[in-house]
């Protein structure tokens, strides 16, 4: 609470005037007063010059470090010598990644998403799937930028590079940034036509996305730095600004060659779909640049004139602007929290006392459904519910998680799920009990919760637990992984003994039950792989595998996003009106929930 003193001085008197209490800008997330509220941090048991501690950080290192390999790799593109053959071609030619970096301002971070798409999908290479995306500051906004690695089979789009760059819609869209296209690419990749051009969400959906985008007032820039041609001529043509490169890009449906099979007609490229003629002739693009390094300062300028930035952002009162505590226990030791054995329970109050401002943590039906643990905290000064697991998910565990659900939805305040289940109960008690309606129940509320949603899985998540702790289907604003996660329908040796049994008793009329027992090895190594956090991430299941100690600052962004664009929108409640956007934006009520 500021407060100031008056005094107003009519001639020789003097009249001093009580402090008049001012109270400090209000956020649109419902904030405890904090003169009211005690502070309750969580205590800690974790010590990191333990065994289990060193063991644990050993563990997380290894993978880290595997990990980071994989990610220098990827951001190579198509590999040193491809990058110097692909720049020889031009004067002045950037990288995809340089052309970010001059895009940026000087002091930003770029966060980028899903940096191992398509990881050891296909059978050649395709690091990053071709394109590189995320979230960074330009001219002082907070932008999503999606570009075109030409140096990867030319920019191509592959089946998994269309996911990616709906993805980045998706964010965009749900989270009103502006979109920055760095455009390079040669349109589909014609061998899986099939699997990138006609369907709902293929090629196509990228254009939809951009003309209701544009619609919703979300700026659409592209940035030509060389060949864009068939579908990909639509990515400048239905963007809101254009700029293209001089003697560098090209925007046409069809080229040369297409171009006198189909008409007879001869013709070089720079007259078919070059700058000059764009810029002078056809109006497709607006500005026309000398260089790579030229068109991203215009880009930049068209960023600095789009639509004012809002008093609170200009002046940096965003809730993040407030006193922020930071966790009482070190970030760094979320590296070290999570044992190496998946089968060794720990308590996920260790994640959340060191995800927290100032460790504090007020816990909600802490006697009840102990399997499951929910509470309310603040995370870099925005509000948050959060949900962790704390072992198998039982009735009274979903119904407690149902319940806070439906508070946070009401009250408006986003929810954070910790995910590590291993599913619903199973069972005969479970069943007669109402686990299944129970669930339900959970899944529901998850589904219709009309809050923004984070989804951080820091273990296995598997079976219908994907779906109760927020899967990548219940639509979550952002879902990370860590490097220890899991993410199956089952456990491998569950799934296999299943199975094993299933065919058991197909076999043991032949008497082959050795085949039996070495199709349930082939197939529990085969689940084992595709439970793996690579495989998860290769086919853009998440957003990107994070390291632990990182994860307070991503939800610190994310929660900070979902704040300016619930600012833009007017309001601070959970009454969601935006339709398709995101979940949180749906208009409908809860349902009917099985009693």
């Amino acid at each position: 609470m500021l407060r100031r003193t008056l005094s107003i001085r009519p001639s020789s008197h003097t009249i001093n005037i009580s402090p008049i209490p001012i109270i400090s800008r209000r956020t649109l997330i419902p904030q405890p007063p904090p003169s009211i509220v005690a502070p309750r941090p969580l205590p800690t048991h974790h010590k990191s010059t333990s065994e289990d501690a060193q063991n644990n950080r050993s563990y997380m290192t290894k993978l880290l470090e595997e990990l980071g390999n994989l990610k220098s790799r990827a951001r190579e593109g198509g590999g040193k010598e491809t990058l110097k053959k692909w720049k020889d071609r031009g004067q002045g030619k950037l990288s995809a990644r340089e052309r970010i970096t001059a895009l940026l301002d000087p002091s930003s971070p770029f966060v980028e998403l899903s940096p191992l798409a398509a990881h050891e999908v296909y059978p050649d290479p395709l690091p990053g799937a071709g394109l590189v995306t995320g979230i960074g500051m330009v001219a002082g906004r907070k932008c999503m930028i999606v570009a075109n690695d030409p140096t990867v089979k030319g920019g191509a789009y592959y089946p998994l590079t269309v996911k990616k760059h709906l993805r980045a819609q998706q964010i965009a869209l749900e989270n009103k940034l502006p979109c920055i296209y760095l455009v390079e690419s040669g349109g589909a990749a014609l061998p899986y036509q099939a699997e990138v051009f006609p369907d709902h969400d293929h090629f196509g959906r990228i254009f939809y996305n951009m003309a209701r985008m544009s619609g919703l007032g979300i700026p659409q820039i592209s940035v030509v730095h060389g060949i864009s041609v068939a579908g990909g001529a639509y990515m400048p043509a239905m963007s809101d600004v254009v700029i293209i490169v001089k003697n560098q890009g090209r925007i046409f449906l069809a080229g040369p060659p297409l171009v006198k099979a189909a008409t007879g007609e001869v013709v070089d490229e720079e007259t078919l779909g070059g700058g000059d003629m764009h810029t002078s002739v056809s109006g497709v693009a607006d500005y026309l640049a000398t260089s790579d390094a030229h068109a991203l300062s215009l880009a930049r300028e068209a960023v600095r004139d789009l639509h004012p930035i809002p008093i609170s952002a200009k002046s940096g009162k965003t809730a993040s602007s407030r006193d922020i505590k930071e966790p009482l226990y070190p970030t760094k030791e979320l590296d070290e929290i999570v044992p190496s054995d998946p089968r060794q329970s720990y308590d996920p109050r260790e994640i959340i006392a060191r995800l927290v401002d100032g460790s504090e943590f007020r816990e909600f039906k802490k006697e009840y459904g102990k399997t499951i643990i929910t509470g309310f905290a603040e995370i870099h000064g925005h509000t948050v519910g959060i949900i962790a697991n704390a072992g198998v998910l039982l009735s009274p565990s979903a119904l407690k998680s149902t319940h806070f659900i439906n508070l946070c939805s009401q009250r408006g305040i986003p929810l954070v799920f910790l995910v590590n289940v291993s599913g619903y109960m199973v069972g005969e008690k479970a069943e007669k009990g109402g686990i299944a309606k129970d669930g339900a129940k959970m899944v529901r509320a998850v589904a219709r919760a009309k809050v923004e949603k984070y989804t951080v899985v820091v273990g296995g998540s598997y079976g219908a637990g994907n779906y109760g702790m927020c899967g990548r289907a219940y639509s979550p604003r952002f879902l990370w992984m860590w490097p220890n996660s899991k993410i199956c329908v089952m456990g491998p040796d569950q799934l296999s003994t299943v199975m094993h049994t299933v065919q058991g008793k197909r076999q043991s009329s032949s008497g082959n039950e050795d085949a039996a027992e070495k199709k349930r090895q082939e197939l529990k190594e085969k689940i084992e792989k595709q439970s793996d956090v690579l495989f998860s991430t290769a086919r853009i299941w998440d957003d990107g595998i994070i390291r632990p100690s990182d994860t307070r600052d991503l939800l610190g962004l994310g929660l900070e996003l979902a704040h300016e664009e619930r600012a833009s929108r007017g309001h601070a409640g959970g009454n969601g009106t935006r339709g398709e956007i995101g979940s949180d934006g749906d208009a409908g009520d809860w349902g009917v929930f099985r009693m």
